[in-house]
């Protein structure tokens, strides 16, 4: 029988932090958990990023509630994953919002990815009994669009794959600040399960190129100010270069799964392994890596079976 995953262990409650990113805009951040983002128009209020469940999503109404009684008109999701997109019942906003690629990651993948990320990590679906099922986009975009909170302009883009294929930027062009979803870290790892290795470092180009003065990312502490947004992009490019090449070497020289993952251990471990996450997300950044580097490019579904397969595979 193989080991628990590491973030079945993770019980220990995250000190939640609520930081200001620019005029009216707010990152809500906890630790390495799932961050959510706050932008304040006008006269209505849009969230970034739903939580995993409504109760979870409740704390971010509160956070919301301590600066602003505007209603929560819009809900954006920046990508698919049941960590991101279940609590979205909670703000009982009238428009919810994803690309066209998530819905379909949705449709092709979004119960199998919360029957997987369920039973991986327990702690994050806290009050899940509330969840009213898959949560589905009432507005999508092929490429952009572009949401007035009365006088505040809200660019929503497709920039490049990166941490999954539908993945999507909220942009403030009034405050130069950016809501990247999963595509940026900080001192988090990145989970890159469903992700594009070979894509990713041209999609931190394309953030970077907004040149924006903070960024509120997936993961970790807000970036404020340029040298923390450059420390942000360019230690999420360490990690995913730092991930994929070893695997990348090992396929080619015809190497196993556990040929890789002992690979990427050995390029990662001393750098990373204080980064929030770590451990978790190590075994299927391997395989993603591994698959990627074989010529897989569109990342196969992880179910609960799979997840176990792959996790006692890499026990030897």
């Amino acid at each position: 029988m193989a080991k628990a995953f590491a973030s079945q262990g993770d019980l220990g409650e995250k000190k939640i932090s609520f930081t200001e990113v620019g005029k009216d805009l707010w990152a809500f951040t906890a630790e390495g958990d799932p961050n959510s983002g706050v932008i304040i128009g006008d006269d209505s209020v849009m969230i970034v990023e739903a939580q995993a469940t409504p109760r979870l999503a409740e704390m971010v109404i509160a956070k919301v509630r301590e600066v602003t009684d505007k209603p929560i008109t819009h809900v954006v999701m920046t990508h698919y994953h049941a960590v991101r997109v279940l609590g979205a019942s909670a703000f009982n906003a009238q428009q919810i919002i994803m690309s066209d690629k998530a819905r379909a990651m949705v449709v092709e993948r979004g119960q199998e990815d919360w029957d997987s990320e369920f039973q991986r990590f327990p702690r994050l679906f806290e009050g899940h009994e509330s969840i009213p099922g898959l949560t589905w986009p009432t507005t999508t975009f092929s490429d952009s669009m572009t949401v007035y909170l009365g006088n505040r302009k809200v660019e929503i883009k497709q920039i490049g794959r990166a941490h999954t294929a539908g993945d999507a930027v909220i942009w403030v062009p009034d405050e130069q600040v950016m809501f990247t979803g999963d595509i940026v870290e900080y001192h988090s790892a990145c989970y890159c399960g469903d992700g594009h290795f070979e894509d990713w470092g041209g999609t931190l180009d394309a953030v970077k190129a907004y040149n924006p003065q903070s960024i509120a990312p997936g993961r970790g502490d807000a970036l404020v100010g340029i040298e923390r947004v450059d420390a942000g992009l360019e230690s999420t490019r360490d990690f995913v270069e730092s991930t994929y090449r070893p695997a990348q070497r090992v396929a080619a020289r015809g190497g196993s799964l556990k040929d890789a993952w002992d690979a990427v251990r050995d390029a990662c471990d001393a750098k990373f392994k204080d980064y929030a996450i770590y451990e978790h997300c190590l075994p299927f950044n391997v395989a993603r890596a591994y698959d990627e580097a074989r010529g897989i490019d569109t990342p196969r579904i992880w179910t609960a079976q799979r997840d176990l397969e792959m996790w006692e595979a890499l026990q030897g």
